[in-house]
């Protein structure tokens, strides 16, 4: 994931539009890790809804409401959910059913309006650890919210 977060700087170092960039980091992180098969972001559209934006892999569902799922838990807490098994969420939403393991992030703007998630889904169990985690949250805060964290 090293090399990916690297691209993900360099390419989006000067981009400020928030839909290129979610593209571009969906598709080096899903190209750039083979732990990975879904990874995308939920858009916050406001009324506490969750919709679907750029993603790689296969097809997502398409809203979530901040009272669903590990997505809607990451939006309404403002922080990251790390999920070494999805079967012991009490309310996962299965959009895939091959999806073992989950980390989701908020995702912030400079501001500190929340612009939507960051979902990675593996079809590995306990696919993702804490580093993972501090990893993803840095570029996030990087790339949108101009170095500021917010929780």
């Amino acid at each position: 994931m090293d090399e990916s977060l690297r691209n993900i700087q360099a390419i989006c170092a000067d981009e400020n539009d928030v839909i290129a960039n979610m593209a571009t980091i969906a598709c080096e992180l899903f190209h750039g890790d083979a732990r990975f098969d879904w990874v995308g972001f939920y858009r916050n559209i406001g009324g506490d809804i969750l919709k679907i934006g750029p993603y790689q892999g296969g097809h997502g569902c398409l809203t979530i409401a901040f009272t669903r799922g590990v997505c809607g838990a990451a939006a309404r807490e403002r922080r990251t959910q790390l999920v070494a098994d999805v079967d012991a969420f009490a309310g996962h939403i299965a959009c895939a059913s091959t999806t073992r393991s989950e980390i989701v992030l908020p995702v912030f703007g400079p501001d500190g309006a929340l612009l939507g998630v960051l979902d990675i889904d593996s079809n590995q169990l306990d696919a993702f650890t804490v580093k993972d985690q501090e990893m993803l949250e840095a570029m996030l805060c990087e790339v949108f919210s101009n170095g500021q964290k917010f929780t």
